[in-house]
């Protein structure tokens, strides 16, 4: 499948062996997240939108309504720095300076393209499928008004770097035989049961 081919601009620098760039890493990372947060220099600032996204072969997609200025503002030309973490687990160490999270995160840097009216339908049910495999069948699709009131944008997956920490504490030599618990404490993202919405149901 390949590395992707940072250039040297965006190669992680801090801790460089916990650094990974083979697509099938990256790609598994971006398809197990939901949220990313996407940052970019406004006018009043630095911005970090916390968006829904999708991946899209090598590319990740976003959207919001067509009127929002951040939009306007991503689909005009701004480049974004677009990032994904899950927090795996809490690592314990036996001095507090040792602690620290277990983690997969993934950093891309670009331009978002703005994805063509011909392509919308194609880009919002890859959003609905996300939500849930086999929804786009089961749900009523986007209707020409609200396809017109959504801004999709495309982020190609080039400047794109992921980092990854597992394992326990790495404690010095010397605190290991301290009487403090040392260790992991796994973290992972859980589902609900489901709760139906009654709003529409027939009374008994």
């Amino acid at each position: 499948m390949g590395d992707y081919q940072t250039t040297e601009a965006h190669r992680v620098r801090q801790v460089p062996k916990r650094a990974v760039y083979d697509r099938e890493t990256v790609h598994a990372i971006l398809d197990a997240g939901y949220v990313a947060h996407v940052a970019f220099a406004a006018d009043s600032g630095p911005v970090a939108l916390p968006l829904f996204y999708v991946r899209d072969g090598a590319a990740v997609l976003f959207h919001g309504s067509r009127k929002s200025r951040f939009m306007r503002l991503l689909g005009g030309g701004a480049p974004v720095c677009f990032t994904v973490t899950h927090v795996d687990g809490l690592v314990l160490a036996r001095s507090a300076f040792h602690h620290s999270m277990n983690y997969r995160s993934v950093m891309a840097h670009g331009v978002p393209e703005v994805v063509a009216e011909a392509e919308k339908a194609r880009a919002l049910s890859l959003f609905t499928a996300r939500v849930r495999q086999g929804r786009p069948q089961e749900t009523r699709p986007a209707n020409a008004q609200e396809t017109k009131a959504t801004q999709i944008l495309r982020l190609p997956l080039v400047e794109v770097a992921a980092k990854v920490r597992t394992g326990g504490p790495l404690d010095d030599p010397e605190d290991m035989d301290l009487p403090v618990w040392a260790g992991v404490v796994p973290m992972a993202m859980t589902f609900g049961e489901p709760v139906r919405d009654i709003a529409a149901m027939p009374a008994e």
